[in-house]
């Protein structure tokens, strides 16, 4: 796997409505695991007479891991139908919030996973979906007379400069989509004096 999909801004807000009952979905992309707690609280202030906040987030790229919550409603009806969407959309570093308005009428559990399901497609249909290159730090260590040598490479594999600090020893950081991996280490295999380090795979 050498690309992986997310989204880079929110969504627009989208509505579903089901006999009297409305959903409102929206799609966030996330840092961190934590990052959904904030996110809540915001729809929580804006939906202040709302009943139920349930969400699904992925996270992660090799190894991802995810999140459901059902926030009251019977259990596996809301987090779950959204976390399908979310691999159905085959996106991660997503999080995704439906935020049920209760209209009167009970939809039974099959009417709520539908609800929650369409909802959160809606809201990932209302998303700009990107593909991204998995990206993987290396780091660089090497003498100062080594520098130019160094730039050159980094400049005709156009790659990311994260950091750098040049002094006598000079330790840069880099960032190389995972596809151009092995050439950039052939690239630097004659130079015994440049140490390249993969920061993690």
């Amino acid at each position: 796997m050498m690309t992986y999909k997310t989204i880079l801004k929110p969504s627009e807000e989208v509505l579903y409505k089901d006999k009297g009952s409305k959903f409102y979905g929206y799609a966030f992309p996330i840092k961190s695991v934590e990052d959904h707690k904030g996110i809540i609280e915001n729809l929580k202030q804006k939906h202040s007479s709302a009943g139920h906040f349930c969400f699904a987030y992925q996270f992660g790229i090799d190894t991802p891991y995810y999140r459901t919550s059902d926030d009251g409603e019977p259990s596996n009806s809301a987090g779950l139908p959204i976390y399908g969407q979310l691999q159905a959309f085959d996106v991660t570093n997503v999080l995704v919030v439906v935020v049920r308005y209760f209209g009167g009428t009970k939809l039974g559990v099959g009417g709520l996973i539908s609800a929650y399901k369409t909802t959160a497609k809606l809201s990932l249909e209302a998303s700009d979906l990107k593909t991204l290159d998995i990206l993987i730090p290396f780091k660089l260590s090497f003498e100062y007379k080594d520098l130019s040598q160094v730039m050159r490479i980094i400049k005709k594999h156009q790659l990311i400069l994260k950091s750098q600090r040049l002094e006598m020893e000079c330790e840069v950081e880099i960032l190389v989509k995972k596809s151009v991996k092995k050439s950039l280490q052939t690239a630097f295999e004659p130079f015994h004096k440049i140490k390249v380090e993969i920061l993690n795979d």
